[in-house]
């Protein structure tokens, strides 16, 4: 069977179940239950949104097939998508339990009183499948939680991978280009926030797995969106943070507007969180730990007084998601983070500065790849604070 869907060649995703495999041997699991999306897209190419619902991949040790118990709706997709080579189907009825249709899966593969790794660091298990899931196993075998088997072979991206984020970052970058454009006194910001999109789809990229963050005026310290449009002021600050998406791979950025012309305050903020993401990015290098990125945010943030307006998280890992998030943690970047860096790892660290006493805020970020040299900062757009 063809897969002209697939995002990658045959080849890399059976390079990737070997490796997954491994790491299910090393544990001493007889399978995995993959509930994350995105471990059916990395391991199989499965591409689709049944993860909103009960659904799971299982991944044997061995080498046997690669089972998906779903809905209906998500069969023809699965099929066209993926290397998955069963296909089980749960009906929504008030007596369905597909949890026990996954036992049966398990049963048929030998596995009854196995070791079966799961997945539950991810929004494609709700605590009530969870529990659903335990007791329907209980008695039959004993869960493990993989959480991080498939998540850390993600860490480090393949070539390919890597060409994906880089043209994710060429329709980020190309979006800013569009909000500075549409960004003036008067505009509503959500015709900002229909810039970005709509620059990313036409540039061929996908729907971002989170929406763009567009805040303004008293928003501004905001770390997340709001619903609601809002005009700018002649005098305003709009603070963007959003992603570029390709083939589901993000890279991120963040920046700040002065709509009017920035405050002596905002100035001197700029350049504060300016010259912090710049040291940040400097401590991308293979072999330092991750936590030394968030180390440096502390100390100058800390110095100039913002101790209580700064994030205790500095950024996180990117590459492939789902909704609701671009963010492909862990890990996240926090002072003590012992995980050591490597060439192929992509991060988004960025400097926020938000206080809710005098509504004074800036934000900066880049996504950053390290490579065997230190980093390489994956936006051509300076820093700059500009005013429209």
């Amino acid at each position: 069977m063809s897969h002209p869907a697939l995002a990658f060649s045959e080849a890399e995703y059976r390079v990737r179940i070997s490796r997954a495999r491994e790491q299910l041997v090393a544990r001493g699991l007889d399978a995995l239950l993959c509930f994350a999306q995105e471990s059916h897209y990395y391991l199989t190419g499965y591409d689709g949104g049944g993860y909103v619902f009960f659904q799971c991949l299982v991944l044997t040790a061995e080498e046997k097939p690669l089972t998906l118990l779903c809905r209906r709706p998500d069969v023809s997709q699965a099929r066209d998508t993926s290397l998955i080579d069963e296909i089980r189907i749960w009906l929504n009825a008030e007596d369905a339990n597909p949890a026990n249709q996954l036992r049966g899966i398990l049963s048929d593969l030998g596995f009854a009183g196995g070791r079966v790794g799961i997945e539950l660091d991810t929004y494609g298990l709700t605590g009530k499948n969870h529990a659903a899931i335990q007791a329907a196993m209980d008695g039959f075998c004993t869960l493990v939680d993989g959480s991080d088997i498939v998540s850390s072979l993600r860490l480090v991206k393949s070539e390919t991978e890597l060409d994906y984020i880089r043209k994710a970052a060429a329709l980020a970058d190309d979006a800013y280009d569009s909000a500075l454009d549409t960004a003036r006194a008067g505009v509503v910001d959500a015709e900002v926030t229909a810039a970005i999109m709509t620059t990313t789809l036409r540039g061929g990229g996908d729907v971002s797995p989170a929406g763009p963050l567009v805040n303004s005026g008293s928003r501004a310290i905001y770390g997340r969106g709001v619903g609601g449009p809002r005009p700018l002021d002649a005098q305003d600050l709009l603070i963007l943070e959003y992603a570029g998406t390709f083939r589901r791979y993000n890279c991120c950025i963040e920046r700040s507007i002065s709509i009017g012309g920035p405050t002596e305050a905002q100035r001197k903020l700029h350049g504060l969180v300016r010259e912090t993401l710049e040291e940040m990015q400097t401590a991308f290098r293979p072999g330092d730990t991750l936590g030394t990125v968030d180390d440096i945010h502390r100390r100058r943030l800390d110095a100039a007084g913002h101790a209580q307006h700064r994030f205790a998280a500095c950024g996180y890992s990117l590459g492939a998601t789902y909704r609701p998030s671009w963010m492909d943690v862990p890990p996240m970047i926090y002072s003590g983070n012992p995980l050591v860096l490597e060439p192929g790892m992509v991060f988004f660290p960025h400097v926020m500065v938000g206080d809710p006493e005098t509504r004074l805020a800036m934000g900066l970020g880049n996504t950053v790849l390290v490579t065997e040299a230190g980093c390489e900062v994956m936006s051509r757009h300076s820093l700059d604070l500009p005013v429209r």
